[in-house]
């Protein structure tokens, strides 16, 4: 079971958040103008990377509000948790995959405490 630090309300269990998918996709402008081939990539095809992933989650039990979580898939460690367009989110500019392997995002964080 997940614990998700929700950015406003705090360590809840994730029995009280739902998924809203990968994070930092952007919708194409015009998805008229696109081939039934790419609307089909665009709404179906994400990344699944072996490491750390931005996802989108909400509060669906408690704030209701919309945020990104940084999740390693293989271990399910949450290395951070930050607010839809926040400054944490406008600073990302490589992929999640990548990103280093999250043992590097482990060592950092512990080297914080």
């Amino acid at each position: 079971m997940l614990t998700i630090n929700c950015p406003w309300c705090g360590p809840r269990d994730e029995t009280e958040f739902g998924f809203g998918g990968e994070a930092h996709r952007t919708r194409p402008a015009d998805p008229s103008a696109l081939s039934d081939a790419e609307w089909a990539e665009f709404l179906f095809m994400r990344t699944n990377p072996k490491g750390l992933h931005r996802e989108r989650w909400v509060h669906s039990h408690g704030c209701r509000r919309w945020f990104n979580v940084e999740r390693h898939t293989v271990t399910n460690e949450i290395t951070r948790v930050y607010q839809m367009g926040s400054a944490s989110e406008a600073a990302e500019t490589a992929p999640a995959a990548e990103q280093a392997p999250a043992t590097a995002a482990i060592e950092k964080q512990g080297s914080r405490s």
